[in-house]
């Protein structure tokens, strides 16, 4: 492959004002629009040397054949124009969304001459005023339900209201008390639109001064003996605060913002958007996102905020996201364009935002979680991902099964190796083990000999298991103590798997087949995933295999190394947990109780290894003989 791409421009040839560039391919089809404050800055390092590119970038401009660009007077053109370029050309380099549903909203046709509330996932009705969105159906229908009670406006259809105001006799709706309109022969159309007015008022902002007038109102009708009023107030009260409480007070009552919140990984993201108004959360929207070539954080919010106001009638004062964008502040005045007031980007440092962040960051994390165990677990995504690896790998039959192991380790000691077992693409978890590695070099040493201690058994399927060795023992995948079976024999690792996967690049993947071949199982296929590129690597090979972000197979073997990863880390933690308790079990009067009381106070054994006996004694329950007692035997450990 040659090191400098045949289209690559002269660098005198490129501006340096702002504006926009294009990727195309043979096709002319637009592969990736991105935007730059300097054009032949940005467009420079797409030109770098191949070898130090990212392989997801090195893939997009070895796939395309030209780049063009566009100049613009300003950054804010610049970032208008990316936009409308996107939506249009559709980049498959560009993030890809995924909404994880079409959600419903909640909508008043201020637009109608009696505007009505109806719930839509519609939204591109003229003049109309959407609210939400809402995370169900059922959800928008109740807080519709609550508010009629308090803001009876239109609710029936428009056919219904023509044929009220023709005929001059109530809507259905009307006649059984559910539409307040013109059409319900109550209210005129003004005084109608006034209710209206009040209603968007109050969803806008949650505006408790309707909860403060109703009171009011409330109190000097039951004073004036006007007890079928005061009736009807307390009952629109009532509703009011129902409303309320659907949605938790989680800012100050005058605050209107968004809030993102970001999870991410090499090949996608999730993001939870919380619509803040009136400083309760009324509405939450998620979405997924694939990324094909290598993108920060700060240029994923940039992404983000461009698609969810690109289009937005509904622009708050306050847009809070975990990570400031390169472009804050164009981003800030292409938004108060939309907004026509001043729109601030921010993020959540402490008190409510920052805990509300951590919130919908959580959310985030869960949601990917979601939607990569959703891709796994598809009978039709696991056959196409198997299909794919066994076509990468060159190997003659689909991995049917496959084990993946990974080393982890304290620095350096505690070191510990995990296999989780995958058949046709979901875990065996009845077949996952953990191993204590006792004398070890490095990560290589420790991947080959946890790999000749599994492979030995494929030579003596039905032996037993065996109790532990000095140098590996297996462990349980419940945590308990070593695993030694005296009466019962079973067979251990009964089946040999089509490949092995392990956690590393070139040097793990090399000490794997060093062990397949010292044992003598070559017909086994050895692969490594390496973390920080996602790059499969197999023995041999100066290269890496490198997947489609969006295939099966990718993600398929990313969940492999992320379970064995876990494994691990709960197997080491257990380790360490029961090496600290022994530890001080062999003290001499120190039980169980005080071992937590003295591990709560200093923290961990080597905060309590270098405190005195004088501090030791502080801890209540540990009198001056059993401080020093402590003390001594630490300090002889």
């Amino acid at each position: 492959m040659a090191d400098v791409l045949p289209y690559k421009p002269r660098v005198g040839e490129i501006p340096t004002n702002p504006g926009v560039y294009r990727f195309r391919d043979a096709d002319g089809r637009v592969l990736y629009v991105g935007k730059a404050k300097n054009l032949r800055q940005r467009l420079s390092n797409y030109f770098a040397p191949l070898r130090t590119l990212h392989e997801r970038t090195r893939r997009m401009v070895t796939t395309a054949t030209s780049v063009e660009w566009t100049v613009v007077s300003t950054d804010v053109d610049s970032l208008q124009l990316e936009y409308m370029w996107i939506k249009e050309f559709d980049p498959p380099f560009n993030v890809r969304y995924k909404d994880d549903k079409s959600y419903p909203f909640m909508a008043v046709t201020l637009g109608d001459e009696a505007p009505r509330v109806i719930v839509t996932r519609n939204r591109k009705i003229p003049g109309a005023r959407y609210f939400g969105p809402y995370p169900k159906v059922w959800a928008v229908h109740e807080t519709i339900d609550l508010m009629v009670k308090a803001f009876p406006i239109r609710t029936c259809s428009d056919s219904s209201y023509k044929r009220a105001m023709q005929t001059g006799r109530p809507c259905f709706p009307g006649q059984i008390g559910k539409c307040g309109g013109p059409c319900s022969m109550t209210v005129t159309i003004e005084e109608h639109r006034a209710m209206v007015d009040d209603f968007v008022a109050f969803m806008a902002g949650g505006d408790e001064r309707f909860t403060r007038d109703l009171t009011k109102r409330m109190l000097a009708a039951s004073a004036a003996m006007d007890y079928e009023a005061a009736a009807k107030y307390r009952d629109k009260l009532t509703a009011i605060e129902a409303v309320l409480g659907k949605s938790a007070l989680v800012l100050a009552t005058d605050e209107d913002a968004d809030l993102f919140g970001i999870a991410e990984d090499e090949l996608a993201a999730a993001v939870q958007h919380f619509v803040i108004r009136g400083g309760r959360v009324r509405g939450v929207r998620a979405m997924t996102i694939e990324k094909e070539i290598d993108i920060s954080t700060a240029d994923l919010v940039d992404q983000v905020l461009q698609r969810a106001y690109g289009d937005a009638q509904d622009v708050p004062r306050r847009i809070i996201v975990p990570t400031l964008p390169d472009d804050a502040a164009e981003l800030e005045l292409w938004l108060r364009e939309r907004r026509g007031k001043k729109v601030e980007i921010a993020i959540a440092q402490r008190g409510q935002r920052a805990d509300l962040m951590r919130t919908a960051t959580l959310n985030a994390q869960q949601a990917l979680i979601r939607y990569k165990t959703r891709r796994t677990s598809d009978y039709v995504a696991r056959t196409q991902a198997l299909t794919d690896l066994q076509e990468a790998l060159g190997m003659s039959e689909a991995p049917l099964r496959i084990e993946c192991f990974d080393i982890s380790h304290l620095g350096g000691t505690n070191v510990v190796a995990s296999m989780v077992v995958f058949e046709d693409g979901l875990p065996r978890k009845d077949q996952y083990r953990s191993f204590n590695i006792a004398e070890t070099t490095d990560d290589t040493d420790s991947m080959y000999q946890v790999l000749r201690r599994r492979l030995a058994y494929l030579d003596r399927p039905d032996e037993a298991d065996e109790p532990a060795v000095v140098a590996v023992s297996a462990e349980a995948e419940d945590g308990s103590a070593d695993v030694v079976v005296e009466a019962k024999r079973r067979p251990r690792f009964a089946y040999p798997p089509q490949l092995l996967l392990v956690d590393g690049g070139q040097p793990q993947v090399e000490a794997a087949a060093r062990a397949l071949r010292d044992a003598g199982h070559t017909e086994i296929a050895v692969c490594g995933i390496a973390k920080r590129l996602e790059e499969i690597w197999l023995p041999g090979e100066d290269f890496p295999v490198i997947l489609p972000r969006t295939s099966e197979s990718l993600y398929l073997l990313q969940r492999l190394r992320d379970e064995a990863h876990r494994f691990a880390i709960t197997h080491q933690r257990k380790r360490r947990k029961n090496d600290i308790t022994s530890i001080l079990a062999e003290v001499p009067g120190l039980g169980s109780s005080r071992i937590k009381v003295l591990l709560k106070h200093f923290g961990s054994v080597a905060a309590l290894r270098t405190a005195p006996p004088e501090a030791i004694q502080d801890v209540q329950g540990i009198g001056p003989v059993l401080a020093q007692n402590i003390h001594t035997h630490l300090s002889t450990r």
